[in-house]
């Protein structure tokens, strides 16, 4: 049997999320950020850049977990670029700061 419920759709800014603000540490992507050594290959990433020329690239997390991202879900550059801009987990995964869906930097890795 099914009763429907009359209810008023849900703005955006009122859902609430299941985390109340705090990722879970037993998340598959906050548990891998763990894993890699990052600052271990920061120094040799930035090596291949010159400090005077051209646009300031990506950190080699941004730009190593990106490919990560997209190979482990198997989906298209542009895919991953939505993705990442939708989830929190992923944006930490990539050494944000803090959530934001409107990662405007993040489009120049398609």
């Amino acid at each position: 049997m099914y009763r429907k419920q009359e209810q008023p759709p849900i703005p955006p800014e009122k859902f609430e999320l299941p985390v109340k603000g705090k990722l879970s540490l037993d998340n598959r992507w906050v548990i891998m950020a763990r894993l890699i050594p990052w600052s271990e290959f920061e120094s040799e990433y930035a090596s291949y850049f010159d400090e005077q020329i051209g646009a300031p690239a990506k950190s080699f997390q941004m730009a190593l977990g990106a490919l990560i991202i997209k190979e482990k879900l198997g989906i298209s550059d542009r895919e991953t670029v939505e993705q990442i801009k939708e989830n929190p987990y992923l944006q930490y995964f990539l050494g944000l700061g803090k959530s934001c869906s409107k990662l405007v930097n993040l489009i120049y890795l398609v």
